[in-house]
């Protein structure tokens, strides 16, 4: 196994038109003879290929990010870049947004005014009365349920529709999608999430969508603490990693983490598909509600204090799969 240091301040590479959309499966064909104007803020990681693959099945689709290079790939096959969210809202009938923290949602969702004072330069009160508001941000339940609230409240609709499956999953629209809102809504975007998705399930009213992907990172962080674990025992034992892996992983221990997740780390690959700061706030989300629950979950706790021993030495910026690190 290969010697990880501390991340840099280096971004990821950013794709190209062609390499965004080259190899990526065909989008469903949309059926609709009047496309939405769809409109798309946060276009990292997960964010330009969900993009793209609406790009690709048709959809007119309008961007903006806070750093337009990251963008760039999708302007070039044919999106329209924006220079401020709110413009791009103001053109658009549905707002998809896929941001890093729920300060960031709560930011653009009210422009910075608080939670009772939508306006002009707020996505809620930007968007045309009738608009749909899509947030596939992992965010917390609460900030998901005021949404919904102030969404109704200005005749528009919302839905809360955290994602998993990570970069590989966005990049073969094979995302599960986990959705909280009303059933009208749902079905209205249920086109849309068939281009990005595979397993697109109604969990509940708003909110439910962020309660069911702390359902997901919660078995992750136990799961992906296991697969840590048993690597450094492979190491100390004196095993064959690759020969381990043929036995256990399809066993009864298969995965996505250990069969996919732990092969990055036997190859010393500790590059995002998922950042290990936003996994750290996804934990943290979960804690406080099973706090607000009176429900104690171990488990949980003792992979968050792992991560946040990394995230001190700078790790932050690395993929979840650098927990091995902890192991050290």
């Amino acid at each position: 196994m290969s010697v990880e240091t501390p991340a840099t301040d280096q971004a990821p590479q950013v794709p190209t038109a062609s390499t965004l959309l080259e190899g990526q499966p065909a989008a469903p064909k949309v059926l609709h003879r009047a496309l939405p104007q769809v409109g798309w803020i946060g276009t990292g990681i997960m964010g330009q290929s969900m993009a793209g693959h609406l790009l690709k099945a048709g959809y007119p689709l309008h961007v903006y990010n806070r750093s337009k290079p990251k963008a760039q790939a999708l302007i070039e096959a044919g999106a329209q870049w924006h220079d401020d969210p709110i413009s791009l809202a103001a053109q658009c009938d549905v707002v998809c947004t896929m941001l890093g923290y729920p300060s960031d949602v709560e930011s653009l969702y009210w422009g910075g005014m608080g939670l009772d004072t939508p306006n002009r330069a707020s996505l809620l009160g930007a968007i045309p009365k009738g608009g749909l508001l899509i947030d596939f941000t992992t965010s917390s339940p609460a900030l998901a349920r005021r949404i919904a609230h102030a969404a109704d409240v200005l005749g528009l609709s919302s839905l809360d529709a955290p994602v998993s499956g990570g970069d590989i999953g966005a990049r073969q629209a094979k995302l599960s999608i986990m959705v909280g809102g009303q059933a009208a809504a749902f079905d209205r975007a249920q086109a849309l999430f068939a281009c990005m998705g595979q397993q697109i399930v109604l969990q509940g009213p708003a909110g439910f969508g962020q309660h069911a992907k702390m359902c997901n990172q919660i078995v992750i962080a136990s799961t992906l603490m296991g697969v840590c674990e048993a690597i450094a025992y492979m190491g100390r034992s004196g095993l064959d990693p690759s020969l381990v892996m043929q036995s256990i992983g399809s066993g009864g221990a298969a995965s996505f983490q250990l069969n996919t997740v732990g092969a990055k780390i036997l190859r010393g690959d500790f590059e995002p598909g998922f950042f290990m700061e936003h996994f750290v706030k996804d934990m943290s989300i979960a804690l406080e509600e099973a706090e607000r629950m009176q429900l104690s979950l171990p488990g949980l706790s003792q992979a968050k204090a792992l991560y946040d021993r990394l995230m001190a030495q700078g790790y932050g910026r690395r993929g979840t799969q650098a927990l091995l690190r902890a192991y050290d």
